[in-house]
Order: structure tokens, then sequence, then C-alpha cells
């Protein structure tokens, strides 16, 4: 696959306002280990290697357990996950495809369950961020490194 442009370099000030969203979710106060399988998953379901790849490797990098990483792809089926992380998970895959989900009241009231109305926006933000990273990584073609 190549890349087709080097989004970067086409538009700085496009990723530098990305970025400074991207610095948001970082220090909004959700746990790093949860933004990460959220990122993680949102890639999955989107097919972008190269954010899966940098996922992966940066919860790998604060500790995550591979095995949680490895079952992320069918998380509703594994017990390794807090019912916590399990409603954000439940949230991700249901706000990514919002086109076929609708995102069902059901979804919402078990993440509401276990997170704030304030922790709901920021979990929002972080899904809605990554699914744009998803978006440019996968319509530029972008590779994830060898």
């Amino acid at each position: 696959m190549t890349q087709r442009l080097d989004p970067e370099t086409a538009s700085p000030e496009a990723s530098k306002a990305m970025a400074a969203l991207d610095g948001y979710v970082e220090t909004c106060g959700l746990d790093h280990s949860l933004l990460d399988l959220v990122k993680t998953r949102a890639s999955q379901i989107n097919g972008c290697a190269f954010c899966v790849h940098l996922h992966t490797g940066e919860a790998r990098a604060r500790g995550e357990r591979e095995e949680r990483l490895y079952l992320l792809d069918v998380w509703w089926e594994s017990p390794l996950y807090s019912e916590r992380e399990r409603a954000a998970l439940a949230w991700t895959d249901a706000v990514t495809l919002v086109s076929e989900s609708r995102v069902p009241d059901a979804v919402y009231d078990e993440a509401r369950r276990h997170f704030s109305e304030e922790e709901m926006v920021k979990l929002t933000v972080a899904i809605g961020l990554i699914n744009a990273w998803n978006r440019i990584g996968v319509g530029f073609r972008m590779a994830h490194p060898v």
C-alpha cells in the first residue's frame, strides 16, 4: 500500500488543530488505560492499521497486558475487561458505527451507570477524535512503521 499524501506536510494547521485536541484528550482526566482501549477498538472497527499499531504500542508501553489487546476485537466475549471498560467499549462501538447503530438507549444507559455526564462528553470527544484520525489514516493510506 502506498501512502497517498502526508497530511502533516499538506496542512500543518489542520494537524496542529488535531494535535491540540489530542492534548486535551490525554489530559482530560480519563484513565489512559481506558483511552488506549477505546482508541484501539475504534481503530480496529475502522480498519486503520496505522492507528492500531500506534495505540497498541502506547498501551503496551503503559503496561497493558497482551491478552487484553489480543481479545479487544471480541471484548464482549472476554471476562478480562471491567464493567466500566465494557461500558466504554460498547459506547465506542455504537458511536463509531453511528450510521448503523443509531447509538441505542441501552448502550447509553449502561455507559451512564459508569460515567458522569462530564466523563461521557470527554469519552465521546475521545471517540470522535480517534474516528477523525482513523479517517485520515485510512483515507490517505498511512502505513504503520515496519
